[in-house]
């Protein structure tokens, strides 16, 4: 027995000492690896790095930022301010917030920083974007792509992104089960980019099967740059290519079009505008440039669609105030078709024969539509944030960015810790959007709200966005009541795109005319 003691206890020491070294070493490389960002400070200037962590050797805080999502940037921002740095996918990295200094980052694309995107997505989307473009080649792409979302161009979208919306809306209401309405805010989202803003003729098949294409391309445009079996840059390359093959026929035919009348897509507007500055596109350009169109509407009009069907079911009494402004301007009547009448029978996208009766025009005056809207893009923005890259040492809040660090302004933070309205940050307040909360914001302010970004590489699309938005709002609010179809309201996954975690399950009710009368049933 006395051995056989003896021999524990060894084993015992042995494994304890084991433990003793590896958490000595473990202690070391995160010392060493503190000491190494340390001492990556231009020592040229005399300002402190920002407060923070940067995690474990190598994986940094890349794992605390995957499980806590939207927490972890809240958490640190407690603890360290409104600048602070971590460690994410392989980079030091400075997160941003608050209007002053989201403000310095917008406005020094070019100067003090430039936009950063993963290798991954350089590679699928191609050279030819205006994502990957800087100076002067972006503000070339930028004047071309403008005039897809001039107000010449809106106007001409407007009434066929409604009949898209509306005839979307009724088959909803026709539909005897509940609508999981993420996924169908995507599938509807394609259909109009592809259909209405590219000009491809595409019937029901085609535009599933594309769009099926299209959302792999976009789930690995975030991956390991690794063109390897299997990989997931391997699957967005595969994606990516049968896009292209795709939109070649569409691209050869417009080239080919009789330019002298008004462009009525956006493809044929790019082409056009590039002619009139004395330049050709290459079918490879036009068809970068039709891709990048797509993935900029795609994900971001889908979850802010998804947000504005949420946030209005939770508030009432936002829907009771947008029946009586649709009334007020005559615009309280609903399409007359029932669902599922005739001409419905190859799903939602023929015509149901009603014309559009909405206008940019008419969009313009509904104001409380429009505060909702913006409401619903500074709750639940659809991305987070964008990143940067410092192009210099420069100075923040109080201390130095480095040179080459990568720099992620936060959106929703900013929205979330703004204090210049008249209500809390935290609630649903369309009001705060009246003309008495645009005075107090001043012109000053205007970064406090930021859902499309600002600056250089501010969003080209925002105004097409709202008006889809706000199409979706009227089209909704007098034809349907809806509800959920789950026990609760769902949670709300925040990265990389804002949406609920089951795809909002709801069911979709026609509104008969008492009920249009009497107000929400929801």
């Amino acid at each position: 027995m006395f051995p056989c003691g003896l021999s524990c206890l060894s084993a015992l020491g042995a494994a304890v000492t084991a433990l003793l070294c590896a958490g000595l070493l473990l202690s070391l490389a995160q010392h060493l690896w503190t000491l190494r960002w340390t001492l990556s400070r231009d020592r040229a200037s005399a300002l402190p790095l920002p407060k923070g962590s940067m995690g474990w050797p190598f994986f940094g805080e890349t794992l605390h930022w995957l499980v806590q999502g939207s927490r972890f940037h809240s958490s640190r921002r407690e603890r360290y301010g409104t600048v602070f740095k971590t460690h994410l996918l392989g980079r030091p990295v400075i997160r941003v917030s608050g209007a002053e200094n989201v403000r310095t980052i917008l406005l020094g694309e070019h100067r003090i920083v430039r936009s950063q995107w993963p290798q991954s997505a350089h590679i699928l989307l191609g050279s030819h974007t205006l994502l990957g473009a800087v100076g002067e080649p972006h503000r070339q792409r930028r004047k071309v792509l403008a005039r897809v979302f001039s107000r010449a161009a809106l106007e001409r979208y407007v009434p066929r992104l409604q009949g898209a919306l509306r005839r979307e809306v009724r088959s909803w209401c026709a539909a005897r089960q509940p609508v999981a309405v993420y996924e169908a805010a995507k599938a509807l989202t394609f259909r109009m980019a592809a259909r209405i803003l590219l000009g491809l003729q595409l019937d029901e098949a085609q535009c599933a099967e594309l769009s099926r294409t299209f959302e792999q391309f976009v789930e690995n445009l975030f991956s390991l740059p690794l063109d390897v079996p299997f990989s997931g840059l391997r699957k967005g390359i595969r994606a990516r290519d049968q896009l292209h093959r795709h939109l070649e026929d569409a691209i050869a035919e417009k080239l080919h079009e009789d330019m002298t009348g008004e462009p009525g897509d956006a493809l044929a507007m790019i082409i056009h505008s590039t002619r009139e500055l004395g330049q050709e596109l290459s079918v490879q350009e036009l068809k970068e440039s039709a891709v990048e169109l797509l993935f900029a509407a795609f994900f971001t009009t889908a979850s802010a669609s998804t947000s504005l069907v949420l946030l209005l079911l939770q508030h009432p009494a936002a829907i009771a105030k947008i029946r009586q402004e649709l009334a007020e301007q005559g615009l309280g009547r609903a399409c007359s078709c029932r669902p599922g009448a005739a001409g419905d029978g190859a799903g939602p996208w023929p015509d149901c024969g009603c014309e559009p009766d909405l206008s940019l025009a008419a969009l313009g005056g509904l104001r409380y539509v429009d505060c909702v809207v913006k409401e619903v893009l500074r709750l639940l923005p659809p991305v987070s944030g964008g990143y940067r890259t410092a192009l210099c040492t420069f100075e923040l809040d109080g201390y130095q960015i480095p040179k080459g660090w990568s720099v992620m302004y936060s959106i929703r933070d900013t929205h979330e810790m703004a204090a210049v309205y008249r209500s809390p940050p935290e609630g649903f307040d369309p009001e705060r959007f009246g003309a008495s909360g645009e005075d107090a914001r001043g012109a000053s302010g205007r970064f406090h709200y930021i859902p499309f970004g600002g600056g250089a590489r501010r969003c080209l699309g925002q105004e097409l966005a709202q008006a889809v938005l706000q199409l979706l709002a009227v089209e909704l609010v007098r034809t349907a009541r809806w509800e959920l179809a789950t026990p609760a309201f769902p949670a709300m996954q925040t990265v990389p795109i804002v949406h609920p975690v089951d795809g909002l399950r709801l069911f979709f009710y026609p509104l008969v005319p008492s009920a249009a009368r009497d107000g929400p049933r929801l």
